[in-house]
């Protein structure tokens, strides 16, 4: 596949690594220009490119940057990419550490709701609930003793479909978290985040995931407000 990657951060540099490993074409990109992933190019043989390349005539999408950032996104950046190329988010919402109150999502819109949303395009929950190091080195082959699974949510079953094909090409054992309004239960604060489960682990902590968040994973009052 040629996969864009918006985002080079811990989980964008450890995917670009994974998917050119794999065979993929990569193409990755962010908020600062080629020339500053000139190194991660050189060491996994991705291309760095401009944020509007990443997301062009490609098969598939990773957007990949803290919440905060979403807002600052060219406003079409996504226009030009049909809604049958799956976008894979794997953001979380960090309000007291690093991204702010966002309204949406206090008011009740998961997180990858409200990224849609921001973006205007459809998108698929993964890969937020695993450590990059552990994204990085810790697939193995199906079947082995210890393998992680990791959730997937989303609405699109074909996009879907390619998202938990690709997780399994990575050494993880992909689940089905169900739609988009149900990826809160793999969201910071949840049983599945950062647990490295097993298939039947992940299965029981999504079910045993509570909606309503907990004080530290809610904007406090002296939060500042992200931009809207």
């Amino acid at each position: 596949m040629k996969i864009g990657l918006v985002g080079a951060g811990h989980i964008g540099g450890a995917l670009t690594r994974r998917f050119t490993a794999l065979g993929h074409q990569v193409l990755v990109s962010n908020s600062r220009g080629p020339a500053s992933l000139a190194a991660l190019a050189s060491e996994s043989g991705a291309a760095a490119v401009d944020r509007g390349d990443a997301v062009r005539n490609v098969d598939l999408i990773v957007l990949t940057i803290p919440l905060k950032s979403v807002a600052d996104l060219p406003a079409d950046l996504f226009a030009g990419a049909p809604t049958s190329v799956p976008v894979i988010d794997t953001g979380n919402y960090y309000p007291r550490q690093r991204d702010g109150r966002i309204e949406g999502i206090e008011s009740g819109l998961t997180e990858s709701r409200w990224v849609e949303q921001q973006i205007k395009h459809p998108v698929i929950k993964a890969f937020n609930n695993i450590y990059a190091l552990h994204l990085l080195e810790r697939g193995l082959p199906k079947g082995a003793p210890g393998r992680i699974a990791l959730p997937v949510a989303g609405d699109d079953a074909a996009a879907k479909a390619v998202v938990l094909a690709l997780v399994e090409a990575l050494g993880f054992d992909a689940i089905d978290a169900g739609g988009l309004d149900e990826s809160w239960r793999q969201q910071p604060g949840s049983p599945v985040y950062g647990a490295d489960l097993d298939a039947a682990g992940v299965r029981a902590a999504l079910a045993a995931a509570q909606q309503e968040r907990t004080p530290e994973w809610r904007a406090a009052a002296n939060s500042p407000v992200a931009p809207a």
